[in-house]
């Protein structure tokens, strides 16, 4: 299965969907795509949901951990919403909640970072 990327800006917000399969064959576009966007000065934040993620490995925790350390230079925080069980359990066990904040859907991520109208 292959692995669609799809970016959506809201206000200094960058809303990053992934679908399908996140592995050592996927990680390099979703690292392209999500650093170019990180780079435009009016992105801030990153929410990361993963509702239709059914697969990541160590290659997609790498490109979280790389685009988290890439928005926190710059002062940003990045939020992670919808995350089914198997995905979960492997960023639980990376530890990588420890520096995400997890939240049960979009809004209610964008909500944390205070960007809702």
């Amino acid at each position: 299965m292959s692995l669609q990327v799809e970016l959506e800006h809201q206000r200094n917000v960058l809303i990053v969907r992934l679908r399908g399969e996140l592995d050592h064959h996927t990680a390099d576009i979703v690292r392209i795509r999500m650093e170019e966007a990180i780079l435009k000065s009016t992105v801030e934040h990153v929410v990361l949901s993963l509702k239709d993620l059914i697969f990541m490995d160590s290659s997609g925790l790498g490109v979280i951990l790389g685009r988290y350390k890439q928005l926190k230079a710059k002062g940003g925080v990045m939020a992670v919403c919808d995350v089914n069980k198997s995905v979960y359990r492997l960023l639980e066990l990376s530890g990588l909640f420890k520096i995400l904040a997890v939240h049960d859907n979009e809004r209610a991520a964008l909500t944390s970072l205070e960007v809702v109208s």
